[in-house]
């Protein structure tokens, strides 16, 4: 890192209060000391992170769910994916929300990369895990989950993305990624 970027750029939290706590997230609202030694108000959404699985088969086909989302009110095509409960490894998380999800199960398992859903307001860091070797199985959604499993080519999910079929960005990423990996084979 560049000598003194962090003098020029990190913010110093002041105090911390919290505004909200749930289920899944809870939000607080930090005062901070800016760089320039003015302070700013923060608004913080606080989450115990996710995996996101792009399950391929050997086929070449990716294993999604449909789903009813409330907060868009659409429903939409996306991967498996998951919070983590507590410590939970993301490996762990992957292997238990891919086969509740979908019944399926994998004998490869790789960590792709991780990144932040929405850093201006969020601290939600998910984990995009490749899953090969695919298993099928009976799916066992949560309770009050209610999912569709589909299998789709991935250059077809990859066009679905690019044309604006797919929106959710955690499996646009997926879906891209997986067409850059699967091109460098």
């Amino acid at each position: 890192m560049e000598k003194g970027l962090e003098d020029r750029l990190k913010e110093k939290l002041v105090s911390s209060q919290e505004i909200f706590q749930g289920r899944i997230i809870k939000v607080q609202v930090d005062t901070v000391e800016l760089p320039d030694g003015k302070t700013a108000k923060r608004e913080v959404v606080k989450h115990p992170g996710a995996v996101v699985i792009l399950p391929l088969t050997n086929e070449g086909e990716v294993v999604m769910v449909r789903q009813y989302r409330h907060a868009t009110g659409e429903i939409l095509l996306e991967l498996p994916a998951g919070k983590r409960d507590g410590a939970e490894e993301p490996l762990e998380c992957a292997r238990r929300e891919l086969e509740e999800e979908t019944g399926y199960t994998a004998e490869q398992w790789q960590v792709i990369c991780s990144f932040y859903t929405s850093p201006g307001f969020c601290d939600e860091l998910l984990y995009l895990i490749l899953a090969k070797g695919l298993i099928k199985g009976e799916a066992r959604p949560d309770e009050g989950e209610f999912i569709d499993v589909v299998t789709i080519p991935l250059a077809e999910a990859a066009r679905m993305v690019l044309s604006g079929e797919i929106k959710d960005g955690k499996t646009c990423l997926g879906i891209l990624a997986g067409s850059a990996l699967n091109d460098h084979e």
